[in-house]
Parts: C-alpha cells; sequence; structure tokens
C-alpha cells in the first residue's frame, strides 16, 4: 500500500455523496491509494463530519438531500478552519454553468461523473502536494 502521510498521518478525505454506491467506489479506490477516509450521506453530515475529522481534502456532491452540496460548500468556507482546504464537486451537474456554481460556492475544482479514476487521482495528489 502507499502510505501517503503528512508527518506520522494518513491524508485525510472526507467523501460526501447520497450514492451508497460511489461512496464504496470511492472507498476501495482511495484506501488502496492509502488515504484515511470519512463518510457523509448529506450536506449537514458533511458539516459534522468535517468539524469532527478536519480532513485535508473534500469530495463533494452536489446535489444532496438535506443542505445540499452548494450550501455545504458555502458553510465549510465560511469556517476558519476550511478557508483553504480543497473541496472537489464530484458530481453529475457537468455543464458549464453548474461548474461556475461549484466555483463560486468554493470549490477549488470540478469533476464530472462518470469520473475517469486516473484523472480523478491526479487532481487529488496535485492537490494534497500542493497544500503541504
Amino acid at each position: 500500500m502507499n502510505e501517503l502521510t503528512t508527518g506520522d498521518q494518513k491524508q485525510r478525505i472526507l467523501v460526501v455523496d447520497d450514492s451508497e454506491d460511489i461512496r464504496v467506489l470511492l472507498e476501495q479506490l482511495l484506501e488502496d491509494q492509502g488515504y484515511c477516509l470519512f463518510f457523509a450521506e448529506d450536506g449537514q453530515a458533511s458539516l459534522t463530519q468535517a468539524r469532527l475529522h478536519h480532513p485535508d481534502l473534500i469530495l463533494m456532491d452536489l446535489s444532496l438531500p438535506d443542505i445540499d452540496g452548494w450550501e455545504a460548500v458555502k458553510h465549510l468556507r465560511k469556517m476558519p478552519e476550511f478557508r483553504t482546504t480543497p473541496i472537489i464537486a464530484v458530481t453529475a451537474h457537468v455543464s458549464p454553468p453548474e461548474e461556475e456554481r461549484a466555483m463560486v460556492a468554493g470549490c477549488t475544482m470540478h469533476i464530472g461523473k462518470p469520473f475517469d479514476t486516473a484523472a480523478l487521482l491526479q487532481s487529488i495528489a496535485r492537490l494534497l502536494d500542493a497544500g503541504t
């Protein structure tokens, strides 16, 4: 296993998606890369999990029950500890206006579903390397 660490700790990723299939897929993909993962099924849970685990990066679906991803990102960006945390929108909303809306909300990057696994892993690694 490729251990990706900051100091003695694995890098932490919060995966926010209401689809169990997507969460399981990302869990298999990212755990194989050595990341420590946390999960949320909706926007409200994403805020709770972020406060509890202080992730190094967040993968955020935008269409979520409760608080949607756009609002969750806005809430996170208002918290000092998450102002610079990389947030990747991983979403089926792939039109240019939706991508712009994600960026205005505070996302660092926008990746459409279905996503290219290699491109997603490269993006995650690049953003996490930039933050260390």
